[in-house]
């Protein structure tokens, strides 16, 4: 279990975590030891981005038999494929979990953890897209926590993994709902959100579609409501002046108070009379930061562009 972060320090990121119901940074501190949560929830997050590369943010391993946990990489190795080492990897059997369902390798562990009841949902964003995706029953709340939508909604609870990822592709199928968002287009739509109207209906639509769909299966829809998280009210809403944060938090220093985060969208502040300007959090994700007292580059923006 990651420890919470003392102030300072070099790390490799790991991108944002909801897994204690609150966002969090989640770092692999250099040049080594167990991961630690970084808060900064209605706090100063200052950082420094250390060169151009991307490195190794380790593997998921099995707690027991219905829980992952994340592990860093013991080496903080540059990454090669998929964000990960060659080492990392090769050792991380969860990454066989989206081609279970087709006969594909398993292993024993994997095999235990799809075992238990998984959920099928549908979640809608800022600019209507909607998604079908799948949760493992602990991660039935963060999952969807970690997505960045505005609506969502538990369409189904399946007795294992392979069931429910046979249920995602039906419905991918069927509707041409897709299984992912790009982020660029989940912050857009958020600098963009003007009435949540459109999104709203949009969603309701689509769960009634996956609804007969899932019928015309045999299979019962549940079409349980996920309640959004506290710390997305303030973007969850139509009000309030916004505008795309303008350095790329990939390089340089950065320095700002965020007000609200929506998965890893949020929205932050750097003087008290600024607009709020919104950013990708995960975009830090295998990059190298180091916390401490620094600030982000002159501001300039047209509020007036949005």
């Amino acid at each position: 279990m990651p420890q919470t972060l003392p102030s300072g320090g070099e790390y490799v990121c790991h991108g944002i975590t909801w897994a204690t119901g609150a966002p969090r940074l989640l770092l692999a501190p250099l040049p080594g030891g167990p991961l630690a949560y970084a808060e900064f929830m209605n706090q100063r997050l200052g950082f420094q981005v250390s060169g151009t590369g991307r490195w190794c943010t380790g593997r998921y391993r099995f707690a027991d038999t219905v829980h992952v946990e994340p592990l860093a990489c013991p080496d903080r190795a540059t990454a090669v494929q998929s964000g990960q080492c060659a080492r990392c990897s090769g050792q991380d059997d969860f990454r066989f979990a989206h081609q279970v369902h087709q006969g594909g390798h398993a292993p024993q562990a994997l095999i235990r953890y799809m075992d238990q009841p998984h959920w099928l949902y549908l979640a809608t964003f800022a600019d209507g897209t909607t998604k079908v995706g799948t949760a493992a029953e602990p991660r039935k709340r963060s999952r969807l926590d970690e997505q960045g939508a505005l609506f969502a909604t538990y369409l189904a609870k399946t007795a294992d993994g392979r069931a429910v990822r046979h249920l995602e592709d039906a419905l991918t199928r069927r509707l041409q709902v897709p299984q992912t968002v790009r982020a660029a287009a989940k912050l857009r739509a958020l600098a963009e959100l003007r009435d949540l109207s459109a999104a709203r209906t949009a969603h309701h639509k689509d769960v009634a579609r996956a609804a007969r769909a899932l019928a015309e299966m045999n299979v019962a829809a549940v079409q349980e409501a996920w309640a959004a998280p506290a710390a997305g009210d303030r973007l969850r809403t139509a009000a309030g002046e916004r505008v795309l944060y303008p350095h790329d938090v990939r390089e340089g220093e950065h320095g700002f108070t965020t007000v609200s985060c929506v998965g890893s969208q949020a929205l932050a502040v750097l003087d008290d009379d600024d607009p709020g300007y919104l950013l990708d959090l995960g975009a830090l994700k295998g990059r190298r930061i180091t916390l401490g007292h620094f600030t982000s580059p002159d501001t300039a923006v047209q509020a007036s562009l949005f």
